[in-house]
């Protein structure tokens, strides 16, 4: 199933849940990406401005690839006209 993020928060729910569905800890994880388990951390609470490359290195360790396309078109209704 496909996964959508559209910030750092979003992205890091999607490799915390993958890792989990994969049965791996955070310390696991990290070192299939040469990585700390809190950096791991930091980034699936979407508290780390990760490189490219770690962020690559992590989705590669999770056997996910990243896929980039034009946003989805969503609602034109705006917050304030929904209340």
């Amino acid at each position: 199933m496909d996964s959508i993020a559209r910030t750092k928060k979003q992205l890091g729910s999607i490799i915390r849940r993958s890792r989990k569905n994969n049965g791996m800890s955070q310390g696991v994880l990290g070192a299939k990406a040469s990585l700390r388990q809190a950096t791991i951390s930091d980034i699936e609470n979407g508290e780390s401005d990760a490189s490219l490359t770690t962020l690559m290195d992590i989705l590669a360790a999770l056997d996910l690839e990243l896929v980039v396309r034009p946003r989805s078109k969503g609602s034109d209704t705006k917050p304030e006209d929904i209340f």
